[in-house]
């Protein structure tokens, strides 16, 4: 078995030399792992002359050692995040996870990244050695908080691995995360964006312009991000760089690729109750598929015996899933946060830092880059104060629906449902779904006589998605009220005009 990260093992790819002479910029970032890459890309589409530095290659620090769960599921649970830091806090950093999905989703279609992208179920499950039925009882009510808050989940008996109860979350997402960094990477650099590799800063400086020195060069710059996982002190002080510091903990996590029969399981990220909990992912393979377990967690330098958490992992992965043949294990390092909240912001003048994603790097990370691009371009985000390092103690009413029902993300909140559902999986008689077929929203029912109904799911009067309303059996709108009836003929306003028809033969379904 080889001790590498899986996603590692792809041949050695160049993106770019060194940095080789000086630079004048209006962003530097600095890390080329996904929150660098996602923030120096979006900051191109608007126009602004990106740097990018990293001390090894694209994707080889720890977002090249990840399992690349794209799940809005915080590492900490949904019922504890609450206690912590209350609800609308809580259900606002789901809300910006599903934020970020829909934007990596977005850079997959818009680009043609290459990256094995898949929309699969997501799983929470009871851990094997959990009190039955107090954690029944509270994964139960997590799954009603979910639906109430417009996610798509349900509390299930059996979830698959164990065959234990947990709730079930549609639509979540995978890749493979190096593919992914790489495309990124490409599709940045077309955007003019200057990507240089085995390229360290050295130190910081005034001249008077801010600065770094890197391979014997200057590099200024008007504004800094500081994307390197655990924070560079970069302009602050040493005093306010060590305070910010002693609000992260690091944690090493452990994984373990191996090959499975293929069709053995199908495609899903998964995770338990268990502490510290295990997570699991299964990918579709040429010749057979690929399962990656990961668990195990301690704070970083306080187990000395490593080898006992990959036979541990080993031991798990036999039991779970007998047939299955370990061929690469890696270790990771995640940081977290007194309230489990991530730091996305700025932390002096015109310097930025992301950090604290926990188990969550692709989704947050993602985030930060959307909420930095906002702060450097002086648009509004909804989750800048959320997240934001200076941020106190979380508490005290917060309308948070009412602040931001005008960021596109709520304009556009039921899009996630509409991201990978099958317009194929049979419904009952009054039953409704939403999803995506052949580059189109749709939402189909069956009415109680068992004709299929098909429509686009995209509300005409600003571009919502519609949900289906079981009881009513109708389309309605959750953004302003518009309601449709089961054929997408106009019921009530404010849209004035109905949902578009859209034949059978653009959706595949057979009648």
């Amino acid at each position: 078995m080889k001790t590498k990260s899986y996603w590692l093992s792809l041949p050695p790819r160049t993106h770019a030399t060194p940095l080789n002479g000086d630079k004048e910029v209006d962003v530097l970032v600095i890390g080329g792992g996904v929150t660098g890459l996602t923030t120096a890309l979006l900051l191109a589409k608007s126009g602004l002359h990106i740097a990018v530095v990293e001390r090894q290659t694209i994707g080889s620090g720890d977002s090249g050692h990840t399992t690349a769960h794209l799940t809005y599921m915080t590492d900490t649970r949904l019922s504890e995040l609450v206690t912590r830091v209350g609800k609308d806090h809580a259900l606002a950093s789901w809300d910006a996870g599903a934020h970020a999905m829909q934007i990596i989703h977005d850079l997959v279609q818009e680009y043609r990244l290459s990256c094995e992208f898949r929309v699969v179920p997501g799983f929470l499950a009871l851990a094997e050695d959990a009190s039955r039925d107090d954690e029944r009882k509270t994964l139960r009510d997590e799954a009603t908080m979910m639906i109430e808050h417009g996610f798509e989940a349900s509390f299930e008996e059996r979830v698959p691995v164990t065959g234990n109860c947990g709730i079930r979350m549609g639509n979540q997402m995978k890749f493979h995360p190096v593919k992914y960094l790489r495309a990124l990477a490409h599709q940045a650099a077309a955007l003019g964006v200057g990507i240089y590799e085995h390229t360290e800063v050295a130190s910081f400086k005034e001249d008077p312009r801010k600065a770094v020195l890197t391979n014997g060069h200057t590099i200024r710059y008007d504004k800094v991000v500081i994307a390197t996982h655990m924070p560079l002190q970069g302009n602050t002080g040493t005093l306010g760089a060590l305070f910010f510091q002693t609000k992260l903990y690091a944690y090493s996590t452990y994984a373990i690729a191996a090959t499975i029969p293929s069709g053995a399981f199908p495609e899903f990220i998964w995770s338990d109750t268990a502490d510290p909990f295990n997570y699991v992912r299964v990918d579709k393979g040429a010749e057979a598929d690929v399962v990656v377990l990961g668990g195990q967690d301690h704070k970083t330098g306080q187990k000395l015996d490593t080898d006992a958490c990959y036979r541990r992992l080993e031991d798990t992965l036999s039991r779970w899933m007998p047939d299955a043949v370990s061929t690469y294990r890696w270790s990771g390092q995640v940081i977290e946060t007194p309230d489990g909240l991530p730091y996305i912001g700025t932390v002096d003048e015109h310097q930025y830092v992301a950090t604290g994603f926990s188990g969550n790097g692709y989704t947050f990370g993602t985030l930060a880059g959307a909420i930095i691009h906002d702060a450097i371009t002086e648009t509004k985000n909804p989750w800048a104060d959320l997240f934001s390092p200076a941020r106190k103690k979380l508490s005290g009413a917060w309308d948070y629906l009412k602040e931001n029902a005008d960021y596109p993300y709520y304009l556009l909140k039921g899009f996630a449902a509409s991201l990978g559902g099958s317009s194929n999986q049979p419904m009952g008689k009054g039953e409704g779904k939403v999803s995506r077929r052949g580059g189109k929203r749709i939402a189909m029912c069956c009415d109680q006589q068992g004709q299929v109904h098909t429509v686009s799911s995209v509300c005409p009067h600003l571009g919502c998605i519609v949900g289906w309303n079981a009881a009513d059996q109708t389309w309605d709108c959750p953004c302003h009220g518009s309601r449709f009836h089961k054929d997408g003929s106009l019921l009530a306003g404010p849209a004035e005009k109905g949902l578009d028809a859209i034949a059978a033969s653009d959706t595949g379904q057979t009648h």
